[in-house]
Parts: structure tokens; sequence; C-alpha cells
């Protein structure tokens, strides 16, 4: 049903990060259950309609890169991924090692460059290796640059769609964090720039954050463990457990939208049960617009008195 004046996604993708999982029920800084947080975010994701093709997870999947971690990992993420019919996109973040991550993951023993391509019924998605063995920041090798020029050169029917930890964005409200940052941005935007690339999402700051890179929309998901307070009270950096989210990517002809969706359940104050969308199906264009729309209609006059509402039909 189309209640506006645009269509459906064609595709819909939901944009996870850093898990950091740990193995063996470790808390992170004695305090924060990374399992609790994917477990709940997992959970919300398979409440989206409509449904997710792809979860893509922008790096940092487990925190000390533990075999255990990974195995864990795919023990959650798969099962519910099936159950939603989505492909699982993994993408190596810096607290990963390629080894563990390419055997725990892919069941491989390729330690090199973990950058892989998917394709969900002609919506590409890349997952692009940004880490550096034994530091934190972010870099790209020629090599893998020239390989991501000849996956670019022949375009994919509905664009490209690039996942990377290190996104190229500054960082206003976390500067110290460019410490760490995608290194030699502008070779990487030599790259993108004119090519079928419609969005780059990635992770690393473990806050929701949007900017451009060389013409292209870039999204930074949240993290699902804990997150960085983008205003803290007399502190540089501060990590809280707590504003823990992942974004929806709904993906049309002609844009993308993104929408951020808390992970932590919060208490309703006002809302329709599942069945009041039938009954809004069962009406006109017209008789829709006049009982939502028009101020003092029954349905608004109720909401405004904050008295519980009638039943749409009868209304």
């Amino acid at each position: 049903m189309q209640y506006g004046q645009h269509p459906a996604p064609r595709f819909t993708v939901a944009h996870l990060s850093d898990v950091h999982l740990l193995a063996h029920g470790v808390r992170q800084y004695g305090v924060v259950e990374p399992e609790d947080g994917l477990r709940l975010a997992l959970d919300r994701v398979g409440r989206l309609d409509p449904v997710p093709q792809a979860l893509v997870f922008t790096g940092d999947l487990a925190d000390k890169a533990e075999p255990d971690a990974y195995a864990r990992l795919r023990e959650l993420v798969e099962p519910a991924a099936a159950a939603m019919g989505a492909e699982v996109v993994w993408v190596i973040g810096n607290h990963d090692e390629r080894a563990p991550y390419a055997k725990g993951l892919f069941d491989s023993d390729d330690d090199g460059p973990q950058d892989r391509v998917h394709d969900l019924g002609g919506l590409r998605i890349v997952a692009l290796d940004t880490s550096v063995a034994g530091y934190h920041h972010g870099a790209l090798a020629p090599e893998q640059l020239d390989w991501l020029r000849d996956v670019l050169g022949t375009p994919a029917e509905h664009g490209t769609i690039l996942a990377m930890h290190h996104a190229p964005i500054p960082l206003p409200t976390l500067e110290p964090a460019a410490i760490i940052e995608l290194l030699d941005q502008e070779s990487l935007a030599a790259v993108v720039r004119g090519s079928d690339v419609r969005q780059i999402l990635g992770g690393h700051f473990h806050y929701t954050s949007h900017s451009t890179f060389a013409g292209v929309p870039v999204s930074i998901a949240s993290a699902s463990c804990y997150t960085t307070d983008p205003a803290p009270v007399d502190r540089l950096i501060s990590g809280v457990d707590g504003h823990q989210a992942f974004n929806t990517v709904h993906v049309y002809d002609d844009r993308i939208v993104h929408t951020v969706v808390p992970i932590p359940e919060a208490p309703e104050v006002s809302g329709q049960s599942a069945a009041f969308r039938e009954a809004l199906d069962a009406l006109s264009f017209e008789e829709r617009r006049e009982i939502i729309s028009r101020k003092d209609s029954d349905f608004n006059t109720h909401a405004e008195s904050h008295e519980p509402r009638e039943p749409l039909t009868d209304l």
C-alpha cells in the first residue's frame, strides 16, 4: 500500500557496526556485555518492515579478534539473517585481525586484504578492508585501490554501496579520533569520483554521523556495544553505556534514505496497534488524508486531548 508520493524502496539494508564481541562472556570495561547489545539489535532488525535483504556490519566485529568471538558472532547472526532471508556482509575493522577474521567468518586461510563484492540482485555492496596490521588508523594499499577501480569499471544495475570501517569524513565533535582516521583519503576519492558509488557506509567512531565524500553521501552507524558521547562534560573523550543504535538504508531508484534505529527499548506514550494498518488500507487516499491530516478530525481531536482513540472504523 502506497500512502504518499513515493513507491516502496527497491532495497532495504540494515547497517550495524562495532559489535566488539568478546569470547567467554567477558565484559568491556567490566560493565558492557557486547553480546547483549547484538542480541537486542538483531531483535530490532527482525521487526523491520520491509525486511532487509542484507545485514551489513561495518567492522570491529570481535574486540580482540578471538576465534571464539567470531564463532559466536556467526552463531548469533547467521540464523537471524537466514530467518529474514537476508545476506550477511562482514567488513573488517581495526580491532579485527585478518587471519582469524578470514578463518572465523569465511573459513578461509587467505590473510591478505579482506575486500569482497556482494550482489543483491543488481545492487552491489563492496566490503573494503581499511585495516592496518598492528594499528588503529586506516589505510588502503595501492593494489586495493587498483582492485576497486577495476570492480567499479563495470557499473552495477542499481549502483554500488561501499562498506568500510574507517569512513572518510571529518570529525568535528570528536577531533582526537582524527588521529586514527583513514589516511590518504584523496587517493580513494580519485577512484570513487565519477563511478556508480551511490553511498558509503562506515563505523569506527561509535556514534551516528553523516557527510559527503567525492560527491557521494556517507553514513556512519553507531555501535551496538558502547557509544561515544559527542557532548561530554569535562571529558576529552567519553565512552558511555547508552545511545546504542543501527541504521536502516532504504535504496530507491533516485535516492537513499537513512534512519537511525535506537537499540534499547523505550516506553510507548502514543501509538496504534498493528491492526490500524488494515483499517487504513481499506480507505481511499482522500479518506485517509481527511482522517489523519485534518486537524479537527475525531482522530486528531482524541490525540490532542490525550484521551484514548476510538477504533478507526468508528471515526
